[in-house]
């Protein structure tokens, strides 16, 4: 819908193969270059270990990406899918290493539970790696359901987390 009012989305960004800065700035262009869309920040990259793997994984390198945008949600999602295909993605397990993984974090205060798409993301507010960054950039967010970025972050203070 071309009338549609834009919204604040928030982007999380990780990769851990390949050149994830060079990942990151990819990101940040095709984000940019989105209709009806707009970067209202970027926070720092971070460098964290992987979170729920076995065996030996790359550590990661983490950011968050406001949008200010007139895409719902689903499309927006879709936009997400296709930069990481063009960042060379492919999906073969759910905590594969990989050269970009974009996540839907919120949109708006948009809480949405349908198949392929959960705003605010389902483990957000478990990971310091996406809280750190989050509060970096928007401090004052409060994550629908769980709470206020800052107070979150505080529960995870045991995740090491390193900004670049």
């Amino acid at each position: 819908m071309s009338t549609q009012a834009r919204v604040r989305a928030y982007i999380a960004f990780g990769a851990n193969l390949g050149d994830p800065a060079a990942a990151f700035r990819l990101a940040v262009e095709r984000l940019a270059a989105l209709p009806r869309t707009r970067i209202a920040a970027q926070s720092s990259l971070y460098r964290s270990a992987p979170v729920g793997v076995a065996g030996d994984h790359p550590d990661y390198i983490n950011a968050v990406i406001a949008l200010d945008t007139g895409l719902t949600p689903q499309a927006l999602l879709a936009a997400l899918l296709a930069i990481e295909h063009e960042g060379g993605r492919t999906r073969p397990a759910r905590l594969a290493p990989r050269t970009m993984d974009l996540d839907l974090l919120l949109h708006g205060d948009a809480v949405i539970d349908e198949p392929g798409l959960v705003v605010p993301h389902p483990r957000m507010h478990e990971r310091a790696f996406v809280l750190q960054p989050l509060a970096e950039i928007a401090a004052d967010t409060v994550i629908p359901g769980h709470g206020a970025v800052l107070a979150l972050l505080a529960g995870v203070g045991d995740q090491n987390v390193v900004r670049l």
